[in-house]
């Protein structure tokens, strides 16, 4: 089971890394095969590998209230 999760959104150049275990959120430097994929999602590609759930949401308030519409 993953134990971090590596978050692209539109709008943010970067990538994260979130780290499930100590509950951090990371700006990520990606290198080799994830630096290809980050070059496809920056042209509109989706990646997705070992996550059965995401939800983009407008803020924190708004996923911690129950809404999943961004």
């Amino acid at each position: 089971m993953a134990k971090a999760v590596i978050i692209g959104i539109p709008g943010e150049t970067g990538l994260w890394l979130a780290d499930l275990d100590a509950g951090t959120v990371k700006p990520l430097d990606p290198t080799g095969d994830l630096a290809t994929a980050n070059s496809l999602r920056k042209t509109g590609g989706t990646f997705v590998k070992s996550v059965d759930f995401a939800v983009g949401v407008s803020s924190a308030q708004a996923a911690l209230s129950g809404h999943v519409v961004g």
